[in-house]
C-alpha cells in the first residue's frame, strides 16, 4: 500500500532497467500522463514571449492547500487543495502520491470522479491518483473565512479516501489554511508544437513567481510526446534542468516554514 512512501518523485537517470520496465508497466496504468517543466526565474519572461502568450487572456485562480503546520498529510501522500477559478465553479481535490493504479481498491479505481495520471518531469516521474469535485467558489471563500467547516468541502468519498490513506492523520477540521496562492492559467497551441500547452503562473506571498508548462496526453503516446515537447522547448532556448522545485512542493514548503516562523 501507498500510505507512509516517499513522495519525492524518482531520477529518471538513475533508475536500473528493472525500474525503467516498471515505469513502463506503471505509465501503461494509468488513465493520463502530464509532461511537465518548471521554469528558472530566469527563463520565464523569454519563455512567455516565445510561446505568445498574453497575460490579458489567463484564467485567474485561487489555490488554498490544507495541511498542519508540519505538513504531516504530505508527508503520508496526501495533498488536500480547494481551488476558486475565475468565470467557473472552482472545487476540491484529495490527491495521493505515489501510487501503483493496479494497488487502488477497485471501488477507487473505478470512481468516476478520480483519475490516475503519471507527471513526467525533466529527471524524475510520479504517479498520483486524484479525486476531484467541483465546488462553488463561494464555498471555498467561506470555509477560508472560517464560517463553513472545513470537512462540508469535501464529499463523503473523498472523506473516505482522506481517511483509508491517513488513519492516524489529524481531524480535518484541526488543518490549517495554507493559501492562497494566485494563480494564473493561460492555453496556447504553437504552431511547431501541435499540442495544447498550459502555462501556469504561481504567485506565493512573498513576491516569488513559480512558471510551469505541461501538456497532457494519452499513456499509449507517452514517449513520442514526449520527446517532440523536448525537442520543441530546446527549439525556442529554453534548458530542461533535471528534478525542478514543483508548484505544490514550493507552496507547501512556504506555507510551513511561514507557520515555523511564526512560532
Amino acid at each position: 500500500m501507498t500510505t507512509g512512501t516517499e513522495t519525492t518523485p524518482k531520477r529518471l537517470m538513475a533508475l536500473s532497467g528493472e525500474e525503467l520496465v516498471k515505469l513502463i508497466d506503471l505509465v501503461g496504468s494509468a488513465d493520463s500522463v502530464e509532461l511537465k517543466a518548471t521554469l528558472s526565474t530566469g527563463e520565464q519572461q523569454r519563455a512567455m514571449a516565445a510561446l505568445g502568450l498574453d497575460p490579458l487572456d489567463a484564467q485567474i485562480r485561487q489555490v488554498f492547500f490544507f495541511d498542519t503546520p508540519d505538513l504531516r498529510l504530505n508527508r503520508a501522500g496526501v495533498v488536500l487543495r480547494a481551488r476558486r477559478i475565475k468565470g467557473r465553479d472552482g472545487d476540491a481535490i484529495v490527491k495521493l502520491r505515489p501510487v501503483v493504479p493496479d494497488d487502488l481498491p477497485e471501488s477507487v479505481r473505478r470512481s468516476r470522479t478520480v483519475t490516475v495520471e503519471v507527471d513526467a518531469m525533466p529527471g524524475g516521474y510520479v504517479c498520483s491518483a486524484t479525486m476531484k469535485t467541483p465546488v462553488p467558489n463561494e464555498r471555498v471563500r467561506e470555509m477560508v473565512g472560517g464560517t463553513r467547516p472545513l470537512r462540508k468541502l469535501f464529499t463523503k468519498e473523498q472523506r473516505a479516501f482522506i481517511a483509508a490513506h491517513a488513519p492516524d492523520g489529524p481531524d480535518p477540521d484541526d488543518l490549517r489554511v495554507l493559501g492562497p496562492v494566485f494563480v494564473l492559467k493561460a492555453v496556447v497551441v504553437p504552431e511547431a508544437f501541435p499540442r495544447r500547452v498550459v502555462a501556469e503562473l504561481w504567485l506565493l506571498p512573498d513576491g516569488s513567481r513559480i512558471v510551469e508548462l505541461s501538456t497532457k496526453c494519452p499513456p499509449r503516446k507517452a514517449l513520442r510526446v514526449a520527446a517532440e515537447a523536448r525537442a520543441f522547448l530546446e527549439s525556442i532556448g529554453l534548458e530542461l534542468v533535471p528534478d525542478p522545485h514543483t508548484k505544490t512542493k514550493a507552496a507547501l514548503e512556504f506555507f510551513a516554514e511561514r507557520f515555523a516562523g511564526a512560532e
